[in-house]
Parts: C-alpha cells; sequence; structure tokens
C-alpha cells in the first residue's frame, strides 16, 4: 500500500515561546502529535484513532519568534491494531530539527484496541525503509 505524505507549517509567534524565548516544546510536541494524527486518521477513522506514545523528540537547535517550522508526517508501519507515524521536522530552509515516530492504535467505541484492516505499507525510499524497520521494533 502507497501511503500519502503530508506537509504542516507553523509560524512561532510569542505566545508559542518558553521563559527563555524559544519555542516551549509542549506546543511542538502538540503539532508533532497532530502532524502524525493526520496521517494516521488518513487510512483509520479519526473517531478511533489515539495517540498512545510518542517515541523521542531531540531538538537539534532552539526555534525563535518568527522562524516558520514544517512538519511532514506519515504512516510508515501498521501492526494488527497500531498504526505507526513518522515525523520530521525542519526550518523553512530545510535545516533538520527534530524527528521521531509516534504510535496511535485504532480503537472500538469503548476505547479497547481493534484491528483496522488496514494492509502492510511497502516503504518506497531508502529513508523509509530504515524508518519501516525501527517501527516495526517499537514498544
Amino acid at each position: 500500500m502507497k501511503v500519502k505524505e503530508f506537509t504542516i507549517y507553523r509560524l512561532i509567534k510569542s505566545e508559542d515561546l518558553n521563559h527563555h524565548g524559544t519555542l516551549y516544546a509542549g506546543r511542538c510536541a502538540e503539532w508533532f502529535v497532530e502532524a502524525g494524527f493526520i496521517a494516521a486518521s488518513d487510512l483509520s477513522s479519526p473517531n478511533n484513532t489515539v495517540c498512545l506514545k510518542i517515541h523521542g523528540m531531540t531538538f537539534t537547535k532552539p526555534v525563535h519568534r518568527g522562524d516558520t517550522l514544517k512538519f511532514s508526517s506519515k504512516v510508515i508501519w501498521v501492526g494488527r491494531s497500531r498504526l505507526v507515524s513518522y515525523v520530521k521536522v525542519t526550518t523553512k530552509e530545510e535545516d533538520f530539527l527534530v524527528d521521531g515516530f509516534i504510535t496511535f492504535v485504532h480503537v472500538d467505541e469503548q476505547g479497547h484496541a481493534v484491528p483496522h484492516g488496514i494492509s502492510q505499507i511497502e516503504p518506497e525510499t531508502e529513508e523509509d525503509k530504515k524508518n519501516h524497520e525501527l517501527a516495526q521494533n517499537l514498544r
């Protein structure tokens, strides 16, 4: 199965900053999960998709007011009830900032994990192949 890649841009405003005058990590985490959710809910109903875990977010440099961030996301692996999105964040100039995986679970009306019925994803690029392998081992 071929999956879509989604892109979201965010302008960093004063209300997004911490007491050091740089992007508050919690705000970035919110956008990070949102980007991953958009990719996951393209394959699974948004009403039945919940976030289980963020697998790491290590920033490589600070982000300042007025900067623009690009969040690129795609589902990179599917299990029986799980979907794993890979999210990569870069600056407007395409400088790498942070990346990571987010596990989502397909649930029923009572919140119990149930099979989503999505067929396996075939990685297309070398980066996708590497991330597909990494995602298989996430717990």
